[in-house]
């Protein structure tokens, strides 16, 4: 078919969350129509290196990908760039020379580099369309402690929280727990500003674990952020489109640890999903609404999920915080949450290289 898009699907990067990155391109990848859709697979390795793949689909969960593609491409020298050479538009537009290049980038990318506007920032003065929020909604989801900001001047309800320093905490340690404990108290969770994936979050009971925590946020970013302990259930909400976008129906996941972390997330296997949540009708428009509100509030684009907690007595509805480039893995929450909203996977795909094409065209500037 001469009229079919030709897609770049990036994948990897340099953040904690490579390996997720690798799985859920493997999976949007495997579902994409090829009726309608050329595809280039281009991996950047946690080194920055970027190289383009075009074997086995079925080696990028594994991260085998890498070793095949450095063997095809390193020895013939024809790596497209490595970490500061060339120009991204250089590396897209010869992805696919014989048919002029790419229509629109699909960055299954998870964490900074990725999620949090860099790349973003890369497409935008490349000239080429791609899949998701632009530099400022992708900023500002990825940065939890400004997305806060945000969420109150939305008037969005959400938790108690303090933002700290690296080196604030490490200059003035005891200062910093002792307002923690005046004005939080304990349990509270601790994470870092810039990541995903639970990467880095942990809940600390006691003073003990609350130090600990902070150390292990401080490798990951150097802002930390620290919430107050919200006895919530954990529901999850999907957003797509552009200036008018809808929400899914509502899930739960019941974490098979004492939170849903990294490793409930993607190695225990444990956590139960229900989608929909046996939550009141109400509460359920309730995280809706909520939902869409502050995805327009970060200006937001193509698609995020949104999370939150309602709280087990009171049933209030408490933001948790927005992932602009969610897991599209098997089992990840965003696609399962609009397949059960009626839009299956593979249309879900479509739908978001339509919105990035339509996006492009809205941001296109009139120079003269």
């Amino acid at each position: 078919m001469a009229d079919k898009r030709r897609v770049a699907v990036i994948f990897g990067g340099q953040s904690s969350e490579h390996e997720v990155s690798r799985v859920s391109a493997e999976s949007v990848i495997r579902n994409i129509d090829r009726n309608k859709f050329d595809v280039a697979m281009i991996g950047i390795t946690k080194e920055g290196r970027w190289l383009p793949y075009d074997g086995p689909v079925e080696l990028l969960g594994s991260g085998e990908w890498e070793a095949y593609a450095k063997q095809k491409y390193l020895a013939k020298s024809q790596v497209l760039a490595s970490s500061g050479e060339n120009s991204v538009s250089l590396i897209l537009k010869t992805s696919m020379p014989e048919d002029g290049g790419i229509d629109v980038v699909f960055p299954v990318l998870h964490g900074c580099n990725g999620e949090d506007g860099t790349i973003q920032g890369l497409f935008e003065l490349a000239g080429i369309p791609y899949v998701g929020s632009g530099v400022l909604g992708s900023a500002l989801g990825m940065d939890k402690a400004y997305a806060k900001i945000i969420f109150e001047k939305a008037g969005i309800p959400q938790g108690k929280y303090l933002t700290f320093n690296k080196k604030q905490f490490q200059q003035s340690k005891e200062q910093v727990i002792s307002q923690v404990e005046k004005e939080l108290t304990y349990p509270c969770f601790i994470k870092p500003s810039n990541a995903g994936s639970s990467v880095g979050v942990s809940k600390a009971h006691n003073r003990e674990e609350l130090i600990a925590a902070f150390e292990l946020a401080a490798k990951h970013d150097r802002r930390i952020l620290v919430e107050e302990f919200i006895n919530g259930r954990e529901v999850e909400c999907a957003v797509l489109g552009n200036e008018d976008p809808i929400a899914s129906t509502v899930g739960e996941v019941i974490p098979c640890n004492e939170f849903y972390d990294y490793q409930a997330k993607y190695i225990d296997n444990n956590s139960q999903i229900k989608i929909p949540a046996d939550l009141p009708k109400d509460t359920v428009e309730e995280v809706r609404e909520y939902a869409v509100k502050a995805y327009k509030a970060l200006d937001c684009a193509g698609l995020s999920r949104v999370d939150f907690f309602v709280h087990k007595e009171t049933g209030k509805v408490y933001i948790n915080e927005i992932n602009t480039l969610p897991g599209f893995t098997s089992i990840s929450m965003y696609p399962k949450l609009w397949e059960a909203s009626g839009i299956p996977y593979q249309e879900l795909i479509e739908r978001l290289i339509d919105l990035a094409i339509e996006r492009y065209e809205d941001n296109k500037r009139n120079m003269e």
